[in-house]
């Protein structure tokens, strides 16, 4: 697939070097020559440029991506005109916005951007989670159901899943377990070792259960 990030500052430059380094086509665009520069060895292909028309999109091959995240969200103005221009002119498949707000998101989504970011907002929610919640959240799915991390209780090592029974007894899944930086896919019939790392989901409420064992 062919991926363009318009903007290369922290949440561009972020989303455009995790893309190559999944082994994406990856084309970068931002005005800083200082920016640009630091990022090309990175990615596909990265240019100098500042981008306001569909003449300068399609100058660079924009109209020819998969997808493109919008990613200049502090340009109120820019970011909503380019993301029209994308849609309703080059017709690319998915366009990705940053947005700073919630009206900045309304407006956007009017327009036809496919999805909507709001990075500092999500960051924000994230925090106040792991700060807050007796839990490490890996990923909130909605606002009562998580995937969390668990180490181990004490009552889990040396059964199996199967035997410890996580649906039946305590409303929870086991979706794997950490292994340094992964996470492996476990069977009903893996047992549970002292130093595992268990990788839940289920409602806030049970989680922080199966956490206070």
């Amino acid at each position: 697939m062919k991926f363009c990030v318009l903007g290369l500052g922290r949440f561009g430059y972020q989303v455009a070097t995790r893309l190559a380094e999944n082994g994406m086509e990856v084309l970068g665009v931002d005005s800083s020559e200082t920016i640009v520069a630091s990022i090309r060895d990175n990615i596909t292909q990265a240019i100098c440029m500042q981008v306001h028309d569909e003449t300068s999109l399609r100058s660079i091959g924009v109209d020819e991506m998969d997808t493109v995240i919008v990613a200049m969200g502090e340009n109120f103005a820019g970011s909503v005109l380019i993301t029209a221009l994308l849609k309703k002119k080059l017709h690319i498949p998915q366009v990705i916005t940053r947005a700073v707000n919630e009206i900045h998101r309304d407006i956007l989504l009017l327009i036809g951007a496919d999805q909507i970011v709001l990075p500092e907002r999500e960051v924000g929610n994230s925090l106040a989670d792991n700060l807050s919640l007796p839990f490490r959240v890996i990923s909130r799915i909605t606002r009562n159901f998580s995937i969390s991390q668990l180490k181990a209780p004490a009552l889990f090592v040396g059964k199996t899943l199967k035997k410890i029974g996580l649906t039946e007894n305590y409303r929870i899944n086991c979706v794997g377990v950490r292994k340094e930086n992964d996470i492996v896919p476990v069977s009903k019939d893996y047992i549970v070792q002292e130093d595992d790392l268990m990788i839940i989901a289920g409602s806030n409420k049970d989680l922080a259960h199966v956490i206070a064992l």
